[in-house]
């Protein structure tokens, strides 16, 4: 079973930046599709980044192109989101996720795995 857990949330003032971690264990495939997703009051739960772990394949939203960075080391089984250039409008749930398989997968109901989330929020 995969077990996920997410950390690095916080409170930060717009401009600012912060980094989430997501660590995972129990990993019984090759490769997997990971992804950061985000769930504001009030609204769906969207999509912010993603990576194939078995390729070169990664996935931005249009929203934080240029802003968040998605990576993955491997050695210790992590996967992070840099955010830099924060906006009041990234304020969210963030959740992490896996889902095994051959390529990269954009939306939530195609992964299997979710960590408990980590709060970020953004004051203008």
């Amino acid at each position: 079973q995969v077990q996920l857990v997410e950390s690095g949330g916080g409170s930060v003032q717009a401009g600012g930046s912060l980094r989430l971690s997501c660590a995972a264990s129990g990993y019984t495939y090759s490769s997997y599709s990971m992804g950061w997703f985000r769930q504001a009051p009030g609204k769906e739960r969207e999509g912010v980044a993603a990576l194939y772990t078995g390729g070169s394949a990664i996935y931005y939203a249009d929203s934080v192109k240029g802003r968040f960075t998605i990576s993955l080391d491997n050695a210790k089984n992590t996967m992070y989101l840099q955010m830099n250039s924060l906006k009041p409008e990234d304020t969210a749930m963030y959740y992490c996720a896996a889902a095994p398989g051959w390529y990269l997968r954009k939306r939530d109901t195609q992964y299997d795995y979710w960590g408990q989330g980590t709060q970020v929020t953004v004051s203008s």
